[in-house]
């Protein structure tokens, strides 16, 4: 017997197959009089291009400005810091100086991790010069474990000659700028604990030849620090024999809290640590509660402009209703109209991430430049280190913060995408035919 005809079904084609990309195509260039919405796409695409480079833009500076101020706690101060619990002197007097801080010293440095060791001796006092003082924090070094501090005994910003440092002392930027000198000038050192006589302790007053004027890039740093050859130090604050603690480096200063123990064991009894951590540990964990804060902000500004293409895309399928239901009547399926509209959505997503990606690493990449033009059409002032901490706005790019924005931007974009390209392939071909 013959065999009878079947009813045409809708024919399956495979996921985004070319006819589908050039039908979104057209309805994404169409012009307003043709049905299309041009403007709401390029308003869509210029919001998330805002949004992803303001978001980029935000997780480098994050970055950067904890990766410099990280880098200038590392370059300038102790990893981890060996003192001494208190105790009596011969004298009966309470002290927690290190009397045999050499042999300390070779017991820290053995340790497994531990990459230099220095002595110090530290104490506070006035310095004054030509009638302006200042009040100072002054750390006995030795001369090699001066030069091998980074941030500080740095030849393109020190100034000065560092293989003088023994004959003289070094001051920070802040130090010669309220002071008002420069290298060779003599200034004053004043110390309250100064000469023991039969009537009492009278202040120590002794000049000092400026050989090195150091910027350790730390704002507070520069303007307190005075360093002073190791020797003259424990003369000067009464410290013979002695060191007021050990400044210990360690080779992975992220890892720092493992060395704690060790160093301490090897120290032998009494021994204190305070690791760099701890000293700045709350404002790195207030500094990482803001950063996590503005990402959410940030990303609720990204949601907020993907929400345009909704807005975008209800308007089109409105205006291409009569186009839906012919498409449906030769054969088009439901998941055929349904990916037309997902790739008009997602084109806008796609393009405004990608021009908020590059938008913001030229901004990271040129950002001293845009600080200083910013900063010329404001009159100066706009950073100020005193507050800041560090001297200038930094800006470091990581693929990783690169990659999460691009990551949330086309997650975004696609989701949103979904709810309108379904709602056109479920529409009525009939009824979309109604009334045409």
């Amino acid at each position: 017997m013959p065999q009878q005809n079947k009813a045409p079904t809708a024919l399956s084609t495979a996921p985004f197959a070319p006819f589908e990309w050039m039908i979104a195509w057209r309805y994404l260039r169409a012009r307003r009089a043709e049905g299309g919405v041009s403007v709401m796409t390029w308003i869509s695409l210029v919001g998330i291009t805002l949004a992803v480079f303001a978001l980029i833009a935000t997780l480098a500076v994050r970055t950067g400005f904890r990766a410099e101020f990280v880098d200038t706690i590392l370059g300038s101060n102790a990893h981890l810091t060996v003192y001494h619990v208190q105790r009596s002197d011969a004298q009966g007097r309470p002290t927690r100086t290190l009397p045999n801080h050499a042999a300390m010293a070779e017991r820290v440095r053995a340790v497994p991790g531990v990459a230099r060791v220095a002595p110090l001796v530290k104490g506070q006092v006035m310095a004054t010069a030509d009638r302006s003082n200042a009040g100072v924090e002054v750390f006995g070094i030795a001369a090699a474990d001066f030069a091998a501090i980074p941030r500080v005994a740095n030849p393109e910003t020190a100034r000065g000659d560092l293989e003088r440092f023994d004959q003289g002392i070094a001051i920070g930027s802040g130090v010669a700028q309220i002071l008002g000198v420069g290298v060779g000038d003599q200034i004053k050192l004043i110390s309250p604990n100064g000469v023991k006589t039969a009537f009492g302790v009278s202040p120590r007053i002794k000049s000092y030849e400026v050989t090195v004027i150091f910027t350790a890039g730390r704002f507070d740093i520069d303007k307190t620090r005075v360093y002073m050859p190791f020797e003259e130090a424990q003369l000067y604050f009464n410290r013979e024999g002695v060191a007021d603690e050990l400044e210990v480096i360690a080779h992975d200063p992220e890892a720092v809290e493992a060395l704690v123990v060790p160093v301490a064991q090897a120290a032998g009894a009494g021994a204190l640590i305070w690791t760099w951590q701890d000293a700045s540990g709350g404002f790195l964990r207030a500094l990482e509660m803001e950063d996590n804060v503005m990402f959410v902000i940030l990303s609720v500004l990204v949601l907020i402009a993907t929400m345009n293409i909704v807005s975008g895309l209800i308007m089109l399928v409105k205006n291409k209703g009569r186009d839906i239901g012919i498409l449906r009547t030769m054969g088009l399926t439901e998941g055929s109209v349904m990916r037309v509209f997902f790739i008009c959505g997602a084109s806008t997503g796609i393009l405004g991430t990608i021009a908020g990606v590059v938008l913001g690493c030229l901004f990271a990449i040129y950002i001293d430049q845009i600080f200083a033009f910013v900063n010329f059409l404001a009159g100066g002032g706009v950073w100020d280190p005193s507050i800041r901490g560090i001297y200038a706005l930094p800006a470091k790019l990581e693929l990783a913060d690169v990659l999460t924005a691009v990551a949330l931007s086309l997650s975004l974009s696609f989701i949103v995408t979904i709810f309108p390209a379904r709602r056109a392939a479920r529409m009525n071909p009939v009824e979309a035919l109604r009334y045409e």
